[in-house]
C-alpha cells in the first residue's frame, strides 16, 4: 500500500530482481534445450544442473510474489476494545494536535479555514503472518504508520483546504478483501462501526455546521462509501458536503442516489474517484473491480481523457520533495493510466504496473490546489 508513500526502495529492488530471475530462467531453459545436441554424458549433467537451478529460482519467485496469508477464524471475543472517540487519544489528528511535519504542510492560518476534512486512511495492516482480523487503535506500531505514511503523504494534501479530523479505527487486515466470506465481512463491519461512531462524534462535538470534505483511500474508501450513503446521500447534511475525494476502490456512477460524480474543477456536492495503473496495464479481476467505474481526471478535474507533463502540478515523494511535471495520464475505462513518474530511483519501478499506493501522492499538489478551489466555490 505504500509504494509511493513510504521509502520502499528495497521492495523496488526485490521486484526488479524477481523480473531478472524470470529472464534467467528463460535463458536456462534455452540452454537446456540446446544441450540436447551435445554428447549424452555431458548433456545429462548440464540438463540436470540447469533444471535444478530453474526449480530453485521458481521457488524463489513464487514464494516472494504470491501472497499467502496466515489466518484464523473470526471470533468476536478476539476483536480489540471499542475506541472512545470522546478521547483525543482515539484520534490520529485533530486540528490542535498536528505534528511538526504536518504543520509544515498545512495552512498557517488555521483560524481562517472555513471547512473541515474528515479523512479515513487505507489498509496498513499488511503482514502476511499477522492473523489478526482487526488492529487495536492502541497499537503503537500501526499508529506510527498511520501518522508517518497515511497522514504525511495522503491526508496532508487537504491540509490547506480545511481542518483535519482523522480517527484511528480498528482497520481490517488486507486479507479481508480476498477472504471476505471467511471473516473479512465481519472485520469490515468492525472497521465501519468505528468510522461511523467517530464521524457522529465529530458532528456532535466539532462540526458546528461547517462545510465538509470527505477524503479517503483504499479501505478508507470502502468505508466512506457507506458513510456517504448513510449520512449525506439525500439528507440535509448533503448541503454541507463540499466534495468527496474517494480514490483507491472502484465507485460506480450510480453508487449514490443524489451524490453525483463531479466533472468540473469547481463543482461541489459530489465525488471524484480514480484508480492508478501503469499505462497499458490492466489489473487482475479488472472486469469486476474497475471496468465501468468512475474515473475522474486527478490533474484537470474535468472530462479530459489525456494530459501532458506540463499540466501535472506535483508528486510528493518520500524524500520530502515535490516533483512537478513528473507524469502524464490517460483516462481509460475504470483506470487512470500513468507514465512512469519521474522521481529518484525510478528505474526500480520499471516493472511495476499497480500504482494503487500512489493514487493520492502522485497527484498531491493537484489535489491540494483543487480542494482549495472547491472550498472557495462552495463558499
Amino acid at each position: 500500500m505504500q509504494l509511493f508513500s513510504e521509502n520502499k526502495t528495497a521492495n523496488y529492488i526485490k521486484y526488479a530482481i524477481g523480473q531478472i530471475v524470470l529472464v534467467v530462467i528463460g535463458i536456462l531453459i534455452v540452454l537446456s534445450i540446446n544441450n540436447w545436441n551435445e554428447k549424452p554424458k555431458i548433456k545429462l549433467n548440464k540438463i540436470t544442473f540447469n533444471y535444478k537451478i530453474i526449480i530453485l529460482l521458481l521457488l524463489v519467485v513464487t514464494s516472494s510474489c504470491k501472497p499467502i496469508y496466515l489466518t484464523k477464524s473470526f471470533k468476536i471475543k478476539q476483536v480489540p476494545e471499542v475506541p472512545n472517540y470522546k478521547l483525543e487519544s482515539s484520534w490520529a489528528v485533530l486540528p490542535w494536535t498536528y505534528s511538526e511535519e504536518l504543520q509544515k504542510l498545512s495552512s498557517q492560518e488555521q483560524d481562517t479555514l472555513i471547512a473541515d476534512v474528515f479523512y479515513v486512511y487505507p489498509t496498513l495492516l499488511l503482514d502476511k503472518k499477522d492473523t489478526r482480523w482487526n488492529v487495536s487503535v492502541n497499537d503503537s506500531v500501526q499508529n506510527k504508520r498511520v501518522l508517518n505514511v497515511a497522514v504525511q503523504f495522503q491526508a496532508s494534501a487537504w491540509a490547506t483546504a480545511g481542518k483535519l479530523y482523522i480517527p484511528f479505527y480498528r482497520q481490517a487486515h488486507i486479507r479481508a478483501y480476498s477472504m471476505y466470506n471467511q471473516g473479512g465481512k465481519q472485520a469490515f463491519e468492525i472497521a465501519y462501526k468505528d468510522v461511523k461512531v467517530a464521524f457522529e462524534t465529530y458532528l456532535d462535538t466539532y462540526n458546528n455546521g461547517r462545510p465538509i470534505i470527505i477524503a479517503s483511500h483504499s479501505q478508507g474508501t470502502t468505508l466512506t462509501k457507506r458513510l456517504l450513503k448513510e449520512f449525506f446521500d439525500g439528507t440535509p447534511l448533503q448541503k454541507q458536503l463540499i466534495a468527496a475525494y474517494i480514490p483507491g476502490i472502484g465507485v460506480s456512477p450510480n453508487e449514490f442516489t443524489y451524490i453525483k460524480p463531479m466533472t468540473t474543477p469547481t463543482a461541489t456536492g459530489g465525488f471524484v474517484s480514480w484508480n492508478t495503473y501503469k499505462k497499458n496495464s490492466y489489473p487482475k479481476k479488472y472486469d469486476i473491480w474497475y471496468k465501468g467505474k468512475v474515473t475522474s481526471n486527478p490533474i484537470t478535474w474535468d472530462i479530459a481523457t489525456t494530459t501532458d507533463f506540463s499540466q501535472h502540478k506535483g508528486f510528493y515523494f518520500t524524500n520530502g520533495k515535490y516533483y512537478e511535471k513528473a507524469l502524464k495520464i490517460t483516462i481509460t475505462d475504470g483506470l487512470v493510466w500513468t507514465t512512469l513518474p519521474r522521481f529518484p530511483l525510478r528505474i526500480f519501478a520499471l516493472f511495476k504496473k499497480n500504482y494503487h499506493s500512489g493514487d493520492i501522492n502522485l497527484f498531491w499538489k493537484d489535489i491540494k490546489t483543487n480542494a482549495k478551489l472547491r472550498v472557495n466555490a462552495w463558499n
